[in-house]
């Protein structure tokens, strides 16, 4: 059978995303531009929409994907650092962990809770030598790469033979009603309760596109499919409670 070419990106050409930006020029300075403004505000928000259970989700993920004491661990759009903390606790003092994201402010943030090696980069070019890690992760932020096939094959690139790439996402319910339960709680309740609690920098905007690349983003089977395309191999989907999707693959020994 064959199969219709994928977008270069991880978002479908939806019109809500007209309100944002016209190309793809614009939609990558946007992102960086909302990314900066809102790291002081990210973390408080993050939990109010996670409902205080991110921390140790994000954890339980990587350890069940097989990060572990010793390894190295490249976190692509480590942002203020959510999965890179967790990574960090599950390697040990014997690993090393690797953070990279183009946003300065958000990495500003990351600083300021651990203290591990810092790359200001986009995931589409990573400055790293080849087989430099046993394990990428990318924490609930693949809507916002610009090329979805140059990414991977960085991720597959800088991964050492046996290595693994573990992608955290967040996917569209299949219920309509859960899909706007799931849009208010994120782009109305979210940054109302951000800004009841006084703990709010301009997180209203970046989580209004954060509600509305949910609803745009490529379907999980492009996802899969690209993965494999990247030459990564035992390509999987785990999905829990209906919503957080992890994909994972290998580098072939």
């Amino acid at each position: 059978m064959n199969h219709p070419t994928p977008p270069s990106g991880a978002l479908k050409d939806d019109p809500r995303l007209k309100a944002y930006f016209d190309d793809e020029a614009e939609r990558r300075q946007l992102t960086q531009d909302l990314f900066n403004q809102a790291a002081g505000g990210y973390d408080s928000a993050e939990s109010l929409t996670a409902l205080g259970s991110g921390a140790w989700y994000r954890r339980e993920v990587l350890r069940r994907c097989g990060l572990r004491e010793g390894m190295t661990l490249v976190d692509v759009a480590a942002g203020t650092g959510l999965v890179t903390v967790a990574g960090v606790e599950l390697v040990g003092p014997s690993g090393r962990v690797i953070a990279v994201d183009p946003s300065p402010g958000m990495l500003a943030e990351l600083r300021k809770k651990v203290s591990v090696e810092v790359i200001e980069a986009f995931a589409e070019a990573i400055p790293l030598p080849d087989a430099r890690a046993d394990f990428v992760s990318m924490g609930y932020a693949l809507r916002h790469v610009d090329d979805l096939g140059r990414a991977l094959a960085e991720y597959h690139r800088v991964l050492r033979p046996g290595g693994k790439v573990c992608l955290m996402e967040i996917s569209r319910p299949k219920s309509p009603l859960l899909r706007s339960l799931m849009r208010f709680h994120i782009s109305v309740l979210v940054p109302l309760l951000a800004r009841l609690t006084g703990r709010h920098a301009d997180v209203r905007r970046l989580w209004a596109y954060y509600g509305d690349t949910i609803e745009a983003a490529i379907d999980p089977e492009t996802i899969l499919r690209a993965l494999r395309e990247a030459s990564f191999t035992q390509v999987e989907c785990t999905v829990s409670l209906g919503v957080f999707r992890e994909y994972t693959g290998v580098k072939a020994a």
